[in-house]
């Protein structure tokens, strides 16, 4: 039997707690060992510190702001899927693009899929050049 409000709560909690706040705690304590990135970017790791990478060396640096708006979620057996919006400030380089000091909004999809409450499983969807031309423009 799966919980699914408390696994959307979960998902919700690494939002807030990680993505927003960089909380080791919390990522270490969300993410299951053995946990797959199934859409990690080519050359980059499957595996938990493939996604600590992506927050602490690629995202973050270069939207230091970033907050969370989740405005969707569903959940299904172990399985959750979100929708959700990235807001933040462009303060430092990106994808050799340098800071700019523009608010982007990047909209996010994200499948999740959860074992005993923690993270197993990571599929996602970001519209990458829609973030690109934010900048450009």
């Amino acid at each position: 039997m799966h919980n699914t409000s408390a696994n959307k709560e979960i998902v919700q909690r690494f939002n807030r707690e990680f993505i927003e706040k960089g909380n080791m705690a919390a990522f270490n304590e969300i993410i299951a060992p053995g946990f797959i990135n199934q859409t990690a970017p080519e050359g980059m790791p499957k595996d938990p510190e493939g996604v600590l990478y992506f927050f602490q060396h690629f995202l973050k640096p270069a939207f230091s702001d970033l907050k969370v708006d989740i405005l969707q979620q569903v959940a299904e057996g172990d399985t959750v899927t979100t929708h959700k919006k990235f807001y933040a400030t462009h303060s430092a380089s990106f994808m050799g693009i340098p800071a700019t000091g523009k608010k982007v909004v990047m909209e996010v999809m994200d499948i999740i899929r959860l074992e005993d409450g923690r993270f197993k499983e990571h599929w996602n969807v970001v519209d990458w050049q829609n973030i690109i031309q934010q900048l450009n423009n």
